[in-house]
């Protein structure tokens, strides 16, 4: 029995060694002995080109345009992009701001603070470039989305965004005559 204390004790002490968290290295912008300019940080190599996160398209990756919110998508929005829209908006907005948009999503019926609205007149107002700057940086309590959507799904949210945002404000006037038909025999 004593020599499993004994045992259990060694096992113990050995296991609260600290090596891993203790080890030599640079934390960047350090400085360094070992190198001749006394930077941990070494310099890009001469032509050096970015590889997968060059982004140089402003409104693509920016939603900008000369330091503006985009007025403006920067492709053409197709039916197709507008069902991924829909897709990536259910799987990371709809949590907070509910299937339609209403800011009355699950998070919120479960006591968290509930977002805004999308229907709000200054949000409805609002360029796609700010609709895609908030989704990509985030704003207020909603944290940013860059690094879990690409810059064309976030644009695709954007768009579905605005469908949501005119699918609730609209007359039936705004409703093509053989839709408004359709509609009006149901």
């Amino acid at each position: 029995m004593r020599a499993l204390a004994l045992f259990a004790a060694a096992a113990l002490a050995l296991a609260c060694r600290q090596d891993m968290h203790d080890q030599p290295k640079l934390e960047a912008y350090e400085q360094s002995a070992f190198f001749e300019d006394g930077r941990a940080v070494r310099p890009l190599v001469a032509g050096t080109v970015a590889r997968g996160r060059l982004f140089e398209d402003e409104h693509l990756h920016r939603g900008t345009v000369e330091g503006a919110p985009a007025a403006s998508f920067p492709f053409e929005i197709a039916r197709a992009d507008l069902e991924r829209g829909r897709e990536r908006y259910a799987i990371h907005c709809a949590p907070c701001h509910g299937a339609s948009g209403d800011g009355d999503g699950m998070v919120a019926q479960r006591g968290m603070r509930p977002p805004p609205s999308l229907h709000l007149e200054r949000l409805r107002q609002a360029p796609p470039g700010y609709v895609f700057d908030v989704i990509t940086r985030g704003f207020g309590a909603m944290f940013d989305f860059a690094d879990r959507i690409e810059a064309r799904d976030r644009w695709r949210i954007t768009a579905y965004v605005h469908a949501l945002q005119l699918a609730s404000h609209a007359a039936i006037d705004d409703v093509p005559s053989a839709e408004r038909a359709r509609l009006e025999a149901e």
